[in-house]
């Protein structure tokens, strides 16, 4: 099937696309436009590629890579749950070298601009990632995955501790260009958000990807087992929205000029609106592509109608209005309260 063919540009009689600049900046990156895929969704995007230019999104964010091959987690290893899906594919993948000598030889050849994810069992697996990444010129930011539930030993979620999680990302910025912008993709499943973002910006963090898929379990009433072979697994899709929402907000609250990618459950362009308005200065899609391999492209320019009908003429005038929304509520509400007594 030919590009062409599946091109879901505006069909002829369309109302035209408003004119919102949808650049956006995620510290020293710029990007032309907010949306980019989410890691583990989308491999490295050469599949997406068969259905939209994935050149015209903000960025492609790859599947987490290792230092060496990996096969995953056993089958059974997904589950599909009400309005999500749980996975438990446990970083299965090429190893780093094979990535580099396959999926960025292509993604840089494709001229699409891209954010590697690595992952690793140990610190020092990190620090030899971000290492053997340095002088690859078509790398443009490295997202620190240090939040995946899909391990065997919930002790190597290194997000889940703020110590673990500054160290880790301690070695990356060591190994890494100065000018490289290092993100670090955080779980949901903590205590305290903010302490843990604190932690990795303290470390040398640039960024923050909020959030990773939350921990979750099925049970097969049939068999009366664990429906995954793993037990557990990552939940995904729009159930666990509201739940990065309100992380993207805290951590924005606490941080008002840190760049925030946002993900989770985001379907369409109002959902994508909501992690901008919470305070995300991107977005990544995720579950979506497995039911729609367009989504990225489609729900961007969705956010772009959206911006443009409620009068925004550049994304970053919409990122984080809900905070100041909010801040002249409460000012309302403290001179009410002043007059009333």
């Amino acid at each position: 099937m030919t590009r062409a063919l599946i091109s879901h540009g505006p069909m002829p009689g369309s109302t035209p696309v408003p004119d919102v600049d949808m650049g956006t900046t995620l510290g020293s990156l710029s990007l032309p436009a907010p949306i980019l895929t989410a890691s583990g969704c989308a491999a490295a995007g050469r599949e997406l590629d068969q259905f939209f230019d994935i050149t015209k999104i903000g960025a492609i964010v790859t599947k987490s890579v290792m230092l060496q091959p990996r096969s995953g987690r056993a089958t059974p290893r997904m589950a599909e749950t009400p309005s999500g899906m749980l996975n438990s594919i446990g970083l299965q993948g090429p190893g780093i070298e094979k990535f580099i000598e396959q999926d960025l030889a292509w993604l840089e050849e494709r001229g699409a601009r891209v954010i590697v994810s690595i992952a690793g069992d140990t610190v020092e697996d990190y620090g030899k990632l971000a290492a053997r990444l340095r002088t690859v010129r078509s790398v443009a930011a490295l997202e620190v995955n240090i939040s995946c539930p899909n391990v065997a030993d919930r002790g190597q979620v290194f997000a889940c501790r703020a110590s673990s999680a500054a160290e880790v990302v301690s070695a990356v910025r060591r190994h890494s260009d100065p000018r490289m912008p290092i993100i670090a993709k955080l779980s949901p499943d903590v205590t305290d958000i903010v302490e843990i973002t604190d932690s990795v910006v303290r470390a040398g963090a640039t960024g923050v990807s909020v959030i990773n898929t939350v921990l979750g379990m099925v049970i097969n009433t049939d068999t009366m087992r664990p429906h995954l072979a793993g037990v557990t697994g990552g939940l995904s899709g729009p159930a666990i929205r509201p739940v990065a929402v309100r992380c993207v907000w805290q951590i924005r609250q606490a941080f008002p000029d840190l760049p925030i990618i946002g993900m989770g459950g985001v379907r369409n362009g109002l959902d994508a609106l909501e992690f901008v308005l919470a305070g995300a200065n991107a977005v990544s899609v995720g579950t979506s592509v497995f039911h729609d391999p367009s989504a990225p492209a489609r729900i961007q320019e969705e956010l772009q109608r959206a911006l443009g009908d409620r009068g925004f003429r550049r994304l970053a005038d919409a990122v984080s209005y809900a905070h100041r929304s909010a801040d002249v509520a409460r000012e309302a509400d403290d001179e009410f309260d002043f007059i009333s007594e």
